[in-house]
């Protein structure tokens, strides 16, 4: 964008901050009043962008395909900012078997996904292969910043510290499995579809063939950027755990301000990681987990979560302001039957199917529980994110109808899964509940 340009940005300044200013003031007051009716925030916010561009305000249109660095960063921002908050808010620690749900559902559930996805972009979108991939791998992950009416609470609510008489046999307390499994792999698939858009950047470049990329992509967006992701993440969180928890803070302002380490913590880690050449995204929530369980019961991770939650859901405001304003200015234009064809088996079979695969003999959860986990693979800001890094990266055929098709899929996502996790979790949690109170009285018999 130019000078001329940034000023034309600027024409209805006036406009649009009394529309950011709605948006700001819905994030604020509108999830308590929507809770009871089906309708979410991020509806809400999307319709509004919608209505900004749609009426005759003389407004300009944002287009994530001509300013795709503007869209890119955005995206980024939101994304890195939830993928905090979601491993600050995890009470359970990690280890192999009590998160043996995020194992199953990252090295089962995402390859499934990526693959039956590239092959409804290939067979049925009549993409070519490197843009086939590309689809695969941008609506592989569970979105962290639009799923949060199935994530897990603020810190502290249902931790395993707490010795209560529903905690299970592994030692777990009342953080319950659909929303831990969904919490904890939003936090890491977004950084795991990393390599796979770039080997669809790779299969671009060089052509579909493996032997013109594989041992590149192999070395060095696999091995190596997956490596400096780990040791950054588990190295810097621990060192920023040990500065944040040791500042003192004597009054209510300075404890406040506490909470400017979360976001400190979240563009550290993130911008040493990407100047070292690995995945940012998996060492930030690398490095929340790790500040989530340096001294748990500390009252300053109150305050790193609440700032960090504010944040997230003023960049979730501002995008999802544009993405109306995008829809409204005709960026499904491009759909056929084909792609909104594509765009439902993507929502109700491919992400459903891989789900229930991967959980095929997952004994922490019954069957209801397991169906509910492979429904609510939220699709979102993270898939606008990939998509515009990789064709920001390299030219794929087919720009217009993989933007067309990947928008309808996060907006369906919005509206279908929005609208119904809530009574569906609500419901889940009553009859957890009513079975827990059945247990305890025959134990008490």
């Amino acid at each position: 964008m130019d000078i001329e340009e940034a000023f034309k940005a600027f024409e209805h300044y006036d406009l649009w901050l009394i529309i950011i200013g709605l948006a700001v003031l819905a994030t604020a007051v509108l999830p308590r009043l929507l809770a009871k009716y089906p309708l979410t925030l991020p509806i809400v916010l999307l319709a509004l962008g919608y209505a900004a561009i749609a009426l005759p305000l003389g407004l300009k249109t944002p287009d994530p395909k001509e300013h795709g660095s503007i869209a890119e960063h955005l995206t980024e921002l939101g994304v890195i900012i939830a993928i905090m908050g979601a491993g600050l808010n995890i009470d359970r620690k990690p280890s192999l078997k009590g998160w043996n749900g995020t194992w199953r559902l990252l090295t089962i559930t995402m390859i499934l996904s990526i693959a039956l996805a590239a092959l409804v972009g290939w067979w049925l979108a009549a993409f070519v292969p490197a843009t086939a991939v590309l689809l695969g791998a941008v609506i592989a992950p569970t979105d962290p910043v639009l799923a949060s009416e199935v994530q897990v609470g603020a810190p502290g609510e249902g931790s395993e510290d707490e010795e209560t008489e529903d905690t299970d046999q592994t030692g777990h307390g009342e953080e319950d499995e659909v929303r831990f499994s969904l919490t904890s792999e939003a936090g890491l698939n977004d950084g795991l579809a990393f390599p796979f858009t770039n080997m669809a950047v790779a299969m671009a470049l060089a052509g579909a063939h493996p032997s013109n990329w594989i041992e590149t992509w192999l070395l060095m967006d696999v091995l190596y950027k997956l490596g400096v992701a780990a040791v950054i993440g588990l190295g810097l969180g621990y060192l920023l755990a040990r500065v944040i928890f040791s500042m003192p803070a004597e009054t209510s302002l300075a404890k406040s301000m506490i909470g400017l380490g979360a976001l400190a913590a979240t563009l550290l880690v993130y911008g040493v990681t990407q100047y070292l050449g690995g995945y940012g995204f998996i060492a930030v929530f690398l490095g929340a987990v790790v500040i989530r369980n340096y001294k748990r019961k500390h009252e300053y991770q109150d305050y790193l979560h609440t700032l960090t939650e504010k944040t997230e859901r003023l960049l979730t405001a501002l995008i999802l302001l544009g993405l109306g304003g995008a829809i409204a200015g005709g960026l499904l234009e491009p759909l056929n039957w084909q792609l909104v064809v594509s765009a439902l088996i993507i929502i109700f079979i491919v992400r459903p199917v891989a789900g229930i695969i991967g959980l095929i003999g997952f004994k922490r959860a019954p069957w209801r529980d397991r169906l509910a986990i492979s429904f609510y693979g939220m699709r979102g800001i993270g898939s606008l994110y990939y998509l515009s890094f990789a064709l920001n990266e390299e030219d794929f055929e087919g720009t217009e109808e993989i933007w067309a098709l990947v928008t309808l899929v996060v907006v369906l996502s919005i509206f279908i899964h929005g609208i119904t996790a809530t009574p569906v979790t609500s419901k889940l949690d009553r009859l957890r509940e009513q079975e827990n109170g059945n247990r305890h009285q025959k134990n008490r018999k």
